[in-house]
């Protein structure tokens, strides 16, 4: 009787075995989640986006669905949290996904027009008179527009080579200050509801591209008055934690993407267009060098305005650190 309760016993033991790992057997892959910032809004996006995406699903061979991050905080956020896996990220963003949200760089866009890197701007209306000596004269009368708290051209450029240098908080300097995405402040601008915002040369591109009746007023509306120095391409960023396997896919797909002469790498090329880059490039984390100098800059110039000591010696020692690393990084 003992001799046949163990052996029941036992084969109850296999039979749950083999029940608790079909489901793993017959588990199918997940997917990916494709981060996007809405800096546009997310029926354009898609519009533009589609294509790659679809591309990259049939050559990863597993789902790919996009997320479109109203903020730069959300995309961020959502790669923190496992909500998305890969995206293309502003520097300032990237760098806060590496920073908060696990990623690390491992590709970069590039200039579909042959130049490297982009310049912040201010833009205001054609013909209103605004300069950027009045601007700056910092009356309250001015309702400016500016980006999100981590866009690099929208925010952190002009605080760092703009304001901050002359000691100017833009809460304190305009009537109004709003924040929103670079195609909301372009809009607003050249329809007259702000009288300046920031915004970038890439935007402005995009615009162009998009060639409906509303995007040529607008460009047409708008005149440039400040521009940046420029900054560098945008940076790719995935998890770090993501499966090595799933890396070396999506590498093998976005570095092959659009190169070479073949009718499939032009027609791969005009969808690039479409998202504004041409086809990517390798990097990695020291990508980020430069927007971290501007960072490091504008806590500079903070604290030089505030005579915070302590906070003027722990700036530039990061300034400094920021710079060596950029001498020693790979051209």
């Amino acid at each position: 009787m003992i001799r046949r309760l163990l052996a029941l016993s036992a084969l109850l033991v296999l039979t749950a075995c083999g029940k608790g790992e079909a489901p793993a057997a017959a588990e199918k892959p997940q997917g990916l989640t494709f981060s996007i910032v809405s800096t546009e809004n997310p029926q354009t996006q898609m519009q533009e986006w589609g294509p790659f995406l679809t591309d990259m699903e049939r050559s990863i061979g597993v789902p790919v669905k996009p997320f479109f991050g109203t903020t730069y905080t959300a995309a961020i956020e959502a790669m923190r949290f496992k909500q998305s896996d890969l995206g293309w990220f502003t520097n300032a963003s990237g760098l806060e996904a590496v920073r908060r949200g696990g990623g690390e760089v491992f590709a970069r866009t590039t200039n579909p027009e042959g130049h490297d890197g982009y310049q912040g701007v201010i833009v205001v209306p054609k013909g209103h008179g605004l300069t950027l000596e009045k601007l700056l004269k910092c009356d309250r009368t001015v309702n400016f527009g500016m980006g999100d708290a981590k866009s690099t051209s929208g925010t952190l450029a002009p605080m760092a080579y703009l304001f901050s240098p002359r000691g100017i908080e833009p809460a304190k300097c305009f009537k109004t200050v709003r924040s929103a995405n670079a195609e909301a402040n372009l809009f607003a601008v050249g329809s007259g509801l702000l009288d300046a915002a920031t915004d970038n040369t890439r935007s402005m591109d995009r615009m162009a591209v998009l060639d409906t009746p509303m995007a040529r007023k607008t460009l047409a509306n708008l005149e440039v008055i400040w521009r940046s120095p420029t900054i560098p391409e945008d940076p790719m960023v995935w998890r770090a934690d993501l499966d090595p396997a799933m890396k070396a896919k999506i590498a093998k797909f976005i570095f092959s993407y659009g190169v070479g002469d073949t009718p499939e790498a032009v027609r791969q090329r005009a969808v690039l267009e479409r998202i504004q880059t041409g086809p990517f490039k390798h990097a990695d984390n020291s990508h980020l060098l430069p927007v971290r100098e501007i960072e490091a800059i504008g806590q500079l110039t903070e604290a030089k305005a505030k005579g915070d000591a302590a906070g003027m010696a722990k700036a530039q020692a990061s300034l400094d650190q920021i710079r060596t690393e950029k001498a020693a990084a790979p051209k």
